[in-house]
């Protein structure tokens, strides 16, 4: 039996997975031309040392983005090429009230808080690592949490 308190916000479903590599032609020929994905468009950051593009599966409010992701300099951090599989999305109904709600259950956020994302929806990252003051992370997994337009959200909450 779970001691976690009921949440008042509510995961939604996945929006995204984000694949890195070092050369991102590579990426586009196996997801674009072998696999068939959308280009949607690109971002470019250097504040996240990223080059990206954003390509997608499924329509409507059931896309799932694939990013597709090189660094800019692979000597800065983050080293968006390692670990291949860089991150999953997830969509999330109240992104502020989760984040608050989770902060206060222990979980690790990494830094940057809740930002625009490549996607245009805001986010913010759950740390692959706990530590002393937030002993609960992503266990390993970088877990990008993102805030779910109204048209996502009513369709999730009628599917469910």
């Amino acid at each position: 039996m779970s001691t976690v308190k009921q949440r008042p916000f509510q995961i939604l479903g996945v929006q995204q997975i984000a694949i890195g590599g070092s050369d991102k032609n590579k990426l586009r020929h196996l997801w674009l031309d072998l696999l068939g994905l959308q280009f949607k468009n690109s971002f470019v950051s250097a504040r996240e040392n990223v080059d990206e593009d954003i390509c997608a599966i499924g329509s409507g409010t059931n896309t799932v983005e694939v990013d597709l992701m090189q660094p800019l300099d692979f000597e800065k951090k983050p080293a968006v090429q390692q670990t291949p599989l860089n991150h999953i999305g997830l969509w999330v109904d109240d992104l502020p009230l989760a984040v608050q709600w989770l902060e206060a259950q222990g979980l690790r956020f990494a830094p940057g808080g809740i930002r625009a994302g490549a996607g245009g929806h805001d986010i913010i990252f759950i740390h692959p690592k706990a530590n002393d003051a937030f002993p609960f992370s992503g266990e390993g997994v970088l877990i990008e949490l993102v805030q779910a337009p109204a048209d996502v959200i009513q369709s999730f909450r009628v599917a469910v």
